[in-house]
């Protein structure tokens, strides 16, 4: 079977996704986010976004945290703070999810033919969410694939360097190991912060900025670090370096691995400087799981790892991977941006890092813990890791379950204990965490 059929199987575009982006009345609900209109349906049949939005749980109130925190399927009697770890699923997408495989199991052909436009709804939903413009969104399933698109794609040959951190999750190291192996690219790596619980915006900036070489032909940057909860400040970081550093910015690109930052920092990603951003819907976002974006400034720079099915039209289409995907999960993000756009990103944000300082503030007075989060905000987000003296953390974690508290531990040599403070968590269950936490030390 040759590539064009495939493409158009999904590309006939009779129908779009989800209709998104809805304001709300009072002050302090976000205004309706200018957006393209999606493409009108083909027939009532394959209105299965539409369909699902409108079917939240009863009485669902977006400006009302108890009434967001019920559109979540969690057992209600458990404090919930490792939701971002991988997402649960709201009742919204939930039922939109469950109206596409309809869809997909009912007239297959017909729904596939819809795959473009509603594609094209993901984009569009994300860009207003996140900033920029729908034709600078890729989509992908993980942020590990949108890291392996990114690195895989760069043109780099023996002599470049790659500047990168100490800090990095596992799937960035090996991208990057894979780079090596491809172009003979060297990788150097910088640490940022000595101690995370003190590390400040102008050590990060200054130690990055640093490293800079004559050679750099990329800098490989973790926006909030799943180790220790470090918010590193990619902002600040490229505004230095295209003002401090003695190298020419256009001489290298800014690679982010934004997972942890998506929907917890408040910010558009063209703002923050950055050239490339992947990230997975399927965390602080709460979207589909096995979902992700990766996000470009300008998609020049890359060429593309996997065939696409995507429109080719669109800039970010050809780094779309292409082959058949789980559908009903991809076009459903369209409903996740729109879910969390009508509680507003602004609102998000603050109740989370407002939870999370409630959490290290109480935790700082436990005896034998110690937080390994910085305590202000402007170097955190919604992740916060500590160590209880004495005690493994995987153990830890299994006696917090025993008092109703769902956290995680850190997946690296070194571990802590992980919480994470979200809309799927309150300030309630934020006493009653600290309250577990005093009670198993």
């Amino acid at each position: 079977m040759s590539h064009p059929s495939r493409r158009a199987l999904l590309g006939a575009g009779l129908v779009g996704g989800a209709a998104v982006l809805a304001g709300c009345d009072s002050d302090d609900r976000p205004a309706a986010a200018a957006t393209s209109p999606a493409p009108t349906p083909a027939s009532p049949s394959l209105t299965g976004s539409s369909t699902a939005s409108e079917a939240p749980a009863p009485g669902f109130d977006p400006q009302d945290w108890a009434s967001v925190q019920e559109q979540f399927l969690l057992d209600p009697s458990q404090a919930q703070f490792a939701a971002f770890v991988l997402s649960p699923h709201t009742r919204v997408l939930d039922a939109a999810i469950s109206g596409y495989r309809d869809e997909l199991g009912t007239d297959t052909e017909s729904a596939l033919s819809t795959g473009i436009d509603r594609e094209e709804a993901v984009r569009t939903a994300a860009a207003a969410y996140h900033g920029g413009v729908a034709g600078q969104y890729a989509l992908t399933d993980s942020t590990t694939m949108g890291l392996g698109l990114m690195y895989g794609g760069l043109d780099l040959g023996p002599g470049d360097e790659v500047l990168t951190t100490t800090h990095d999750f596992y799937s960035t190291e090996d991208s990057l190991r894979l780079l090596r192996l491809r172009t003979g690219a060297s990788v150097t790596q910088v640490a940022l912060y000595d101690d995370p619980a003190r590390a400040t915006v102008d050590e990060m900036v200054g130690r990055l900025v640093g490293g800079i070489t004559a050679t750099t032909k990329v800098v490989a940057l973790t926006w909030v670090h799943s180790s220790t909860g470090v918010r590193v400040p990619v902002e600040e970081i490229c505004t230095a370096l295209d003002r401090l550093s003695k190298v020419p910015r256009d001489q290298y690109v800014v690679c982010v691995d934004g997972v942890h930052g998506f929907s917890a920092v408040d910010v558009d990603l063209p703002d923050l400087g950055c050239d490339f951003l992947s990230a997975g819907t399927h965390k602080w976002l709460f979207g589909p799981r096995g979902t992700g974006i990766l996000w470009g400034r300008d998609w020049g720079p890359l060429t593309e790892v996997i065939p696409t099915f995507s429109n080719p039209a669109v800039p970010a289409g050809r780094l779309t991977p292409g082959g058949f995907h789980s559908f009903e999960h991809r076009w459903a993000a369209a409903d996740a941006f729109g879910f969390m756009t009508k509680i507003g990103r602004d609102r998000i944000v603050t109740r989370t890092v407002r939870q999370a300082t409630q959490l290290k503030e109480g935790l700082s007075d436990v005896p034998r813990v110690t937080l390994k989060t910085p305590m202000s905000p402007d170097v955190s987000a919604g992740i916060v890791c500590f160590d209880v003296e004495g005690q493994r953390p995987p153990e830890f974690v299994f006696k917090l379950r025993d008092q109703g508290v769902i956290g995680s531990s850190t997946p690296y040599a070194t571990s802590y204990v992980r919480l994470g403070p979200s809309i799927a968590t309150n300030p309630d269950q934020v006493d009653q965490a600290i309250e577990a936490v005093a009670a198993s030390v």
